[in-house]
């Protein structure tokens, strides 16, 4: 994990990079000063894990997961489940994909419970998608190591009509919808739909 740690800190400074410990889990939080305050929150040692990845995804078995905060997110705010659903869920993503001897890869898709519960009050979604680094491709590009090659996933709430046009128009045709929208991985509590209306699902 300290050569992984070394690795990040040749992208960003020793002070933007720090570890939360709460009731939820173990943490790596980047605070890039260059971000306007957004903050990248991390798993640690998902990576250390290696997924059972398909043949297809040779190359792609260690990730860490990530979310990619807004400057007005307060993760002191630990009581708060409009705030801290975020460790939550990255807690429990990274617990499943390691008890169930599992993998995670772009475009995989979780929801959030049998009954589809939103993720707050203020979000609405009630989904999640995995994509490769988008506004943080740079930064989150592949890090390697001596014995392996660690890849970053972001976690993107969605709505449920975004996830019924993802399964039946599939994971490309859904991110070109977020191209278009300006939709990236940054958590946005004000965020629609990128389906306008029912129509868009057979449109292309």
């Amino acid at each position: 994990m300290q050569e992984f740690v070394t690795q990040l800190q040749t992208r960003f400074s020793i002070d933007e990079i720090s570890t939360i410990h709460n009731k939820f889990g173990s943490f790596l939080l980047i605070s890039p000063k260059n971000k306007n305050g957004n903050k990248i929150l991390l798993t640690i040692g998902l990576s250390e894990f290696q997924m059972n990845v398909h043949e297809k995804h040779v190359g792609e078995e260690f990730n860490e997961l990530y979310f990619y905060l807004p400057s007005y997110w307060d993760l002191n705010d630990v009581e708060n489940p409009s705030m801290n659903w975020v460790f939550i869920w990255l807690e429990k993503l990274k617990n499943h994909v390691i008890s169930k001897k599992s993998w995670f890869g772009n475009g995989h898709t979780i929801a959030t419970g049998k009954t589809l519960v939103p993720l707050s009050e203020k979000m609405l979604q009630n989904h999640f998608i995995l994509a490769h680094p988008m506004e943080l491709s740079k930064e989150l590009s592949p890090i390697n190591l001596e014995e392996k090659r660690i890849h970053f996933l972001a976690i993107i709430p969605i709505f449920e009509d975004e996830m019924d046009y993802k399964q039946g128009k599939g994971t490309t045709k859904l991110f070109k919808k977020f191209v278009q929208a300006n939709v990236t991985e940054k958590l946005d509590e004000f965020r629609k739909t990128v389906l306008r209306n029912r129509w868009n699902f057979f449109g292309k």
